[in-house]
């Protein structure tokens, strides 16, 4: 049976865990060479031991993406120690405190712009230049039920997703003709350890107890590898007419 990437090169940010390691995952078992990037050495060379023991092929590239030297370091890899870059997956995040602008420190507004979305803006620069003189590419984009809604997250977190699907939008229509696409997944409730990068000790209670309302419409929590599989369809040429689209994996949430 064919597989859905094979012969493809695709970088994976976020790549150490969580959505991140099953894309990894199911990207080499499709046949992609896999740019695995993270921060975390450790867990990064567990996800590629568990790629390489199964058979597949994956690169590690450990950085902070949240700065152009890394975003590039990143993108250079693939394109120069493998000769291609057919996908780019801005999939890392980290989670604010849940604070509402009364309680929103600049530190906090900060970072989570640097990593939500100045890293997917300067990954998608690097990768589209690159696509652009190779015949095209996919960026899939992992964005947030916070990214179409108020009630989520808090103002940072919430603000940094609705600028992944402008950036994503944005992308389609400007490099459409040239043969890149760019998709967003708006994500919702995920069994992930993304609660690791929230200051517990810094969570606005009051703001927090009006997020809780939404949260309580939540229908499910997905696994990691729901999330995955959907990206995996939006990386392949099985979606090569979709573009500019935001696609929900949140059990329905948003529905609501």
């Amino acid at each position: 049976m064919q597989q859905h990437l094979e012969g493809k090169v695709v970088v994976v940010t976020g790549a150490a865990s969580g959505m991140g390691a099953a894309m990894a995952r199911l990207f080499a078992a499709e046949g992609a060479t896999v740019v695995a990037g993270d921060v975390n050495q450790e867990r990064l060379d567990g996800v590629a031991r568990e790629i390489e023991g199964a058979g597949g092929v994956v690169t590690t590239v450990v950085g902070d993406i949240a700065s152009r030297e890394g975003a590039n370091k990143l993108i250079d890899t693939a394109t120069q120690n493998h000769g291609r870059l057919d996908v780019l997956c801005n999939n890392a995040g980290i989670m604010d405190q849940f604070q509402g602008v009364a309680s929103l420190d600049d530190q906090t507004w900060n970072r989570i712009m640097a990593v939500n979305l100045y890293a997917p803006m300067a990954l998608s620069r690097a990768a589209v230049q690159w696509m652009k003189e190779h015949g095209g590419g996919s960026i899939v984009n992992s964005s947030s039920a916070a990214g179409v809604g108020g009630g989520a997250a808090g103002a940072a977190y919430t603000a940094s997703k609705h600028g992944v699907i402008g950036l994503t939008r944005n992308t389609a229509v400007t490099y459409g003709p040239q043969g890149i696409r760019a998709n967003a997944i708006v994500i919702g409730g995920v069994a992930t350890n993304i609660q690791e990068t929230i200051a517990a000790e810094k969570i606005d209670q009051e703001a927090m107890a009006e997020y809780g309302k939404w949260h309580q419409l939540a229908p499910d929590t997905l696994d990691p590898e729901d999330v995955a599989q959907l990206a995996l369809f939006l990386a392949s040429d099985a979606s090569k007419r979709i573009n500019g689209a935001t696609i929900a994996a949140d059990g329905g949430w948003t529905a609501f």
